[in-house]
């Protein structure tokens, strides 16, 4: 499978948006994750797979898998994994973006922060883990303190308290970001 940039995301979802409209529907994908940090924030030049929920479902399965095939994607190359992470009620706003039959959304930085210090996954080989995106979040939005990001999670998941490996990991990273700062 071809390195998924940013350029070749963009291609794809030009594609599915054409297909969409050949066939008369109007595709929605929330994007999260990798792709998010690739494409809102210039934050990475590449990502693995594309985390995001489509709706209609069952239609947009099928348009995905077009593209997967017309461009030598994995079957899998957007998936809707996140789908279980996700809070009831999310923050998102439209990619800068446009494309016809396609409409793209994006959490908003709070969120997006929310869920990846939710997640805090350690890099292993192989996979890059969510330390590098939290650096570049918390260094964006001038985030100083555990409590700080705690405050962002409590908007999404108001029942969820950082667990304390998570907020071990977060802290390590907030004495980078704020060493690098001086």
């Amino acid at each position: 499978m071809p390195q998924l940039t940013k350029e070749l995301i963009l291609e794809a979802f030009r594609r599915m948006g054409e297909i969409a409209h050949e066939r008369g529907l109007q595709l929605e994908v929330s994007l999260y994750g990798g792709a998010v940090m690739l494409l809102v924030y210039n934050s990475r030049a590449i990502t693995k797979d594309v985390d995001a929920v489509i709706v209609p479902e069952v239609e947009g399965r099928e348009i995905v898998a077009v593209v997967a095939k017309e461009f030598g994607f994995d079957r899998d190359w957007l998936n809707s994994d996140v789908s279980q992470f996700l809070a009831p009620v999310g923050a998102k706003r439209p990619l800068a973006k446009e494309f016809q039959g396609l409409k793209v959304s994006v959490p908003t930085a709070s969120y997006l922060l929310a869920l990846k210090a939710m997640a805090s996954r350690r890099a292993l080989p192989g996979y890059s883990g969510d330390e590098a995106d939290l650096r570049f979040l918390l260094r964006k939005m001038n985030i100083g303190t555990v409590a700080e990001v705690q405050s962002h999670i409590d908007r999404y998941f108001p029942d969820d308290v950082l667990p304390d490996q998570h907020a071990a990991l977060i802290k390590s990273i907030l004495g980078e970001v704020h060493s690098d700062d001086r």
